[in-house]
């Protein structure tokens, strides 16, 4: 048998991009779409089971002016960003520093700290639950923001420092050379050579970042039990026992709490793309 031309396969191909694309994505839409139409419906048609059709009654204003009136949801947002924005620049910093050692120097445990810091990755969160929780407790961080805090810091540093350290080192080694011939200190060849070089990929991994912490409900129910200290995911989740059956009012919050990292990737969206893509042309 002979095999098919490459001119012939195209056009097949390119038909399934077409139909399998758009097919792809309403798939993935479907859920988001049935939450933002369930947090419009009236209490009518979750009665009556109306949860993919038209809403019938239409309570745009009413739904999202409750869930800031009767819940304490906008004490959840808050909690979270103040989980979120310290983890974002703990993170990001120890990342910074992390990847320049790991990049620019070289010594002999040099791949065995790298590899340590990427094992972490690998290690399974729920089989971290009961000793993270423990030592939290032990520490007096249990309950608390800044242990949150500390823990995702901890955790995230870790991917972010594979991340950090790729970029860096695939810096040209001709500037940090130059930098030192002229007298500049390890410091300043940090802050004033490298740190503008992977400015790009700083906006792609805080981007990734502030989207992970935003987003984790694990951590959040392990390590957190009062809403003083709830993030928005855990916060949430104890709506289902404020609104038994409310769930358009949860699909309402659900949508609120999604804003946030939303916004905040479209705002940055040149900068995350250009980070990701930085250094993939080179041989």
């Amino acid at each position: 048998m002979f095999p098919t031309p490459l001119h012939k396969t195209a056009p097949v191909t390119q038909a399934l991009y077409k139909v399998g694309l758009p097919v792809a994505l309403l798939v993935w839409l479907l859920p988001i779409i049935a939450v933002a139409l369930t947090s419009i419906r009236g209490q009518g048609d979750i009665a009556n089971g109306n949860y993919w059709g038209w809403p019938t009654e239409w309570q745009v204003v009413e739904n999202y002016t409750a869930i800031f009136r009767n819940t304490p949801i906008a004490r959840y947002i808050v909690n979270s960003l103040m989980v979120a924005i310290p983890t974002v620049i703990g993170a990001v910093a120890l990342s910074c520093l992390a990847g320049f050692a790991l990049g620019t120097y070289r010594f002999k445990a040099n791949l065995a700290v790298f590899f340590l810091f990427v094992g972490g990755n690998f290690i399974p969160f729920q089989i971290l639950m009961v000793p993270v929780r423990d030592l939290s407790l032990r520490l007096g961080l249990y309950d608390s923001v800044g242990g949150l805090v500390l823990f995702h810091i901890a955790f995230q540093t870790g991917f972010c420092t594979f991340f950090m350290r790729n970029f860096i080192r695939d810096l040209p080694h001709e500037l940090i050379e130059a930098a030192r011939i002229e007298g500049a200190s390890e410091w300043q060849i940090f802050w004033r050579v490298v740190l503008p070089l992977v400015r790009p990929a700083l906006a792609a991994l805080s981007v990734l970042v502030f989207t992970f912490i935003w987003n984790d409900y694990f951590w959040s129910t392990v390590l957190i039990q009062g809403d003083h200290a709830m993030p928005v995911t855990g916060g949430l989740n104890s709506l289902n026992g404020i609104w038994v059956a409310q769930w358009h009012l949860v699909s309402a919050g659900s949508i609120v709490a999604a804003l946030p990292p939303v916004l905040i990737f479209f705002l940055m969206q040149k900068q995350f793309i250009a980070g990701l893509t930085l250094g993939a042309t080179k041989g």
